[in-house]
């Protein structure tokens, strides 16, 4: 099992010190009372930790509902599967007699759980820095596809919740006008909000389009009034 061990190590690009914390990782609790429970975890907390961290610098105007959706989207069960199928850690999994005739290899639950295993059997024998910079590269092309705008609440919500907040009327959509042929028209949409003396306006494709835009509007001119960013 030694030799099975380097090559998973080599695999992964870390040499273990304690090459016994990479065998628990990849025992499932199928296999025997010394599983990877523990080590699963440790991994998930410095996991949800380095990618929340990584987040945080890499958006600095995205708010913490933004930033948890993106890490939601990164950290999740089919989403390190994938990872983990790419690290062929199925390859090298200890299970119990079912798992191994059910084709627990294959499933997403067990994967994840591995790759959290093993995350949690670095930070126990390489420390939370090499760790990070391991994960960090395990994770550089999700991360690089991620963009702050995509994970945004879209202007109607945010200021339905601005108002629901502060216990005031939600707003009001009034459709001033609806212009154009049935395949290409136009609609201009009005938006009444307490706090404002005059509506927002808005036009679009559609009529939600629209009212995205009077709501997009509306957020605007609370925000100069307010002096921040709403």
């Amino acid at each position: 099992m030694r030799s099975d061990l380097d090559k998973i190590a080599h695999r992964l690009g870390i040499d273990f010190y304690h090459p016994e914390l990479l065998r628990e990782a990849l025992t499932h609790r199928s296999a025997g009372p010394r599983n990877n429970e523990r080590l699963e975890f440790l991994g998930d907390a410095a996991l949800g930790f380095i990618i929340g961290q990584e987040l945080f610098r890499r958006f600095p105007k995205a708010k913490e509902g933004e930033l948890s959706r993106m890490r939601a989207s990164l950290v999740n069960q089919t989403a390190l599967a994938e990872l983990a199928r790419g690290l062929a850690l199925g390859d090298w999994l200890i299970l119990g007699t079912g798992e191994m005739k059910s084709g627990g290899y294959r499933r997403d639950s067990i994967l994840s759980d591995a790759l959290e295993a093993v995350i949690g059997a670095m930070v126990e024998d390489q420390g939370i820095e090499r760790c990070r910079s391991w994960v960090l590269d395990l994770f550089k092309d999700k991360l690089a596809e991620l963009d702050a705008e995509g994970w945004q609440k879209d202007p109607k919500t945010r200021l339905q919740e601005f108002l629901q907040g502060r216990g005031l009327a939600l707003p009001r959509y009034e459709l001033l006008s609806q212009l154009g042929s049935s395949h290409d028209q136009i609609f201009s949409v009005a938006c009444h909000v307490e706090l404002l003396s005059s509506p927002c306006q808005g036009r679009g494709g559609s009529r939600k389009q629209a009212e995205q835009q009077a709501a997009a509007a509306a957020l605007k001119k609370l925000s100069g009034q307010m002096g921040k960013e709403l």
